[in-house]
């Protein structure tokens, strides 16, 4: 088990807490994108703002979601690391 599952499943974390985040590391999370793939969407419906809607996008690269880490990062009082996979950012 790598350092991201074993976070995941840590033993203080709430179960709602663990599964949301074992989705979105395994690209389960019902963004636009994955709702295309689905046949849920048209194809036409998977963008965002600026891209399309993915996870990645939501959590990493978005400008409106994005800049909630910095407000996250300086409340925590952690030093911020730029991450290029959702993996990375998560651990």
């Amino acid at each position: 088990m790598d350092d991201a599952e074993k976070l995941v499943w840590h033993s203080r974390v709430p179960l709602k807490v663990s599964i949301f985040a074992w989705r979105l590391l395994h690209d389960r999370l019902p963004t636009k994108a994955n709702l295309v793939t689905r046949g849920i969407l048209s194809p036409a419906a998977h963008f965002c703002v600026s891209a399309i809607e993915s996870a990645h996008h939501l959590f990493i690269s978005c400008s409106t979601f994005g800049s909630l880490w910095a407000l996250v990062r300086s409340w925590i009082d952690i030093t911020p690391v730029e991450s290029t996979t959702l993996r990375d950012h998560f651990v």
